[in-house]
């Protein structure tokens, strides 16, 4: 049987235990680029002994930034102001991966604390594109993606992706969840189209199973895939877990080696009742049905519950957000509260209880 504490290995990647941070916006970036305040957001993690830190979505264009303040990954040099960040949890004995992502029509907004929701040409913004010309509730209208701009944004994913290598990351994620480009295209509400890639099931998942060949092809044998998927979309029309299961089967044959299970984003103002571990059904769901190993996330806030999770083989991680905000050293005090003895960073050993 499985616990929280124990190591986790997916192909030459080894995560020291099951606590990992999810990826959170900060919209803190400038021109893209991370700087201090991601220096010292991802640093206080890695002094709290998770197994992964998963940065926050990253645009593989600027374009595909959800806001004016969020990171790309656009050029080398943009890759390159992650490598300290990566260094630094390196030499804790954490894992870093980088959630690689296009906002698609939920894209071009201001931060969450300016007075609009969406920027304009003058203040940074730009036209923001999708698998339909339909707007996300309280958006702008996007442009429909060409067949051509499909083509080159799968080549962006990949060139993204081999840039994370070069500076070090340890896990690829690709972000195909929360009503951005990728889910855009496969869920049935947010999909019009009438080409290749839209109407039935395989139409609508080509996008996705297109840059996810491109990204495994890119990042070589050793390093670690994901992919964050919506489960569901919440609503009878929308996309479900029957068929989450379906693509995580068919992610699994295209060499994904994990499914970060999430749901929602497609539909504005969804039915969705947000009760402690309300997600993790469905990772249990699709790691028993498709035989591929899920993470849980969403609502995970104590070690007893987070130790079940792993313990019933409901998930084989669990991803943390807003309790990693309000405790960067989570997992720390969750090993003490379970009474487990796990290596500290040397500089805070003195700070234990057991």
């Amino acid at each position: 049987m499985n616990t929280l504490f124990d190591p986790f290995t997916l192909r030459g990647v080894t995560f020291q235990n099951r606590v990992w941070v999810s990826p959170m916006c900060q919209y803190s970036a400038t021109d893209g680029f991370v700087g201090a305040w991601h220096s010292a957001h991802l640093g206080a993690f890695a002094t709290g002994a998770p197994g992964l830190i998963m940065v926050e979505a990253t645009g593989v264009v600027p374009e595909g930034r959800i806001s004016i303040g969020c990171p790309t990954i656009e050029d080398d040099a943009h890759a390159q102001a992650f490598a300290p960040m990566v260094d630094f949890a390196h030499s804790q004995g954490v894992k870093m991966g980088i959630q690689l992502a296009h906002a698609g029509r939920k894209a071009s907004t201001m931060r969450p604390w300016d007075t609009t929701r969406m920027a304009e040409i003058g203040e940074g913004g730009w036209q923001a594109v999708s698998s339909t010309d339909k707007a996300f509730e309280g958006y702008p209208a996007p442009r429909a993606l060409t067949v051509a701009e499909i083509a080159q944004l799968v080549s962006e994913f990949a060139d993204a992706a081999r840039r994370a290598v070069a500076v070090g990351f340890d896990v690829i994620e690709i972000h195909a969840a929360h009503g951005y480009l990728l889910h855009q295209f496969y869920s049935p509400v947010s999909n019009d189209r009438t080409d290749e890639y839209g109407g039935s099931f395989e139409n609508r998942i080509r996008f996705l199973m297109e840059v996810t060949t491109a990204v495994r092809a890119a990042i070589g044998d050793q390093v670690a895939l994901f992919v964050r998927i919506s489960a569901t979309d919440w609503v009878d029309e929308g996309w479900n877990l029957i068929d989450s299961i379906e693509l995580a089967a068919k992610l699994k044959a295209a060499g994904v080696d994990l499914i970060d299970v999430s749901s929602g984003g497609a539909v504005h103002n969804a039915p969705i009742k947000a009760t402690p571990g309300f997600q993790v059904p469905f990772a249990a769901a699709i790691r028993k049905e498709a035989g591929i190993p899920t993470a849980a996330v969403g609502l995970i806030t104590e070690p007893e519950q987070a130790q079940y999770i792993i313990e019933t083989e409901e998930a084989d991680a669990v991803f943390l957000a807003r309790a990693m905000l309000r405790n960067p050293r989570w997992a720390m005090n969750a090993a003490e509260a379970l009474g487990v003895k796990i290596d500290w960073s040397l500089p805070l050993d003195r700070g234990r209880t057991i």
